[in-house]
């Protein structure tokens, strides 16, 4: 079972959509944008992917460069920020059991696929 962090909005996105889909692999959506994850969702997601929240963070989105650029915040307000701003999440998001891949090429994708 797959799960895909997904905003439609996103070519990339769609593309690891429609592989998915492809494949027809049993998987839920979750449209984060729509339904914000929770703190303890994004640190859940962050041990999966073995990443900083920072690292997380889409750093060329408007809101970004407006109201986040340069600061130095800690790990927690930097989940906080993903939280509060969920378009600021690097998308999309495939996760297979206890593994997740920011899925933005192609080959991420059939790699978060052979999973």
């Amino acid at each position: 079972m797959y799960t895909l962090y997904h905003n439609n909005r996103c070519g990339k996105s769609r593309a690891a959509l429609a592989a998915l889909e492809q494949q027809q692999l049993a998987f839920t959506v979750v449209d984060y944008l729509k339904n914000p994850l929770t703190k303890k969702e994004v640190r859940d997601l962050l041990k999966l992917l073995n990443m900083d929240p920072f690292d997380l963070i889409r750093q060329k989105e408007p809101i970004f460069m407006e109201q986040f650029k340069g600061k130095n915040l800690s790990n927690e307000e930097w989940i906080a920020v993903l939280v509060q701003n969920p378009i600021l999440m690097e998308r999309p998001i495939i996760v297979s059991g206890n593994k997740a891949t920011i899925a933005r090429s192609p080959e991420k994708i059939m790699e978060a696929l052979a999973k």
